[in-house]
């Protein structure tokens, strides 16, 4: 029977979990994944789950987070003094931002916390420094 391989594209169904079972994504309720194995769009540790697995295979895999959004890293967090904040924006925990850089380049923030003098913003992806758990069913290889 055929296995994925690199180069490969594939089809494949997955639930995302954290240790305490709580979903984190899926795609079941949705169009199967499509990716092509070692163009890295998806993380790392993904694909290599996929790889040797066989269409119709259901695996459950666990990627440690430095293959998956790496770790948590507490230089990506800073306090900004709220009055540096556009009269029309108004943070609130939880909100996603945009910021751009000095290079150009757009980074997606939330906020962590807001008081009367400042704001805390958090560039970690929200699932950095954890140990991601993969229900995987590889669909079709092509």
């Amino acid at each position: 029977m055929t296995e994925a391989k690199n180069g490969d594209t594939v089809k494949i169904h997955y639930t995302g979990k954290l240790h305490d079972g709580n979903v984190f994504d899926s795609s079941l309720d949705r169009d199967p994944l499509e990716f092509k194995i070692g163009d890295n769009q998806v993380i790392e540790g993904f694909e290599e789950a996929v790889i040797g697995m066989s269409p119709m295979e259901n695996k459950t895999t666990t990627i440690p987070s430095d293959k998956a959004y790496g770790e948590y890293r507490n230089d990506m967090v800073i306090e900004v003094d709220k009055a540096q904040f556009p009269d029309n924006i108004d943070p609130e925990v939880g909100q996603q931002l945009e910021l751009r850089q000095e290079n150009g380049q757009k980074v997606v923030v939330s906020v962590t916390d807001v008081n009367n003098s400042a704001v805390t913003l958090d560039a970690n992806h929200p699932l950095a420094g954890k140990d991601l758990n993969f229900e995987i069913q590889l669909l079709e290889i092509s």
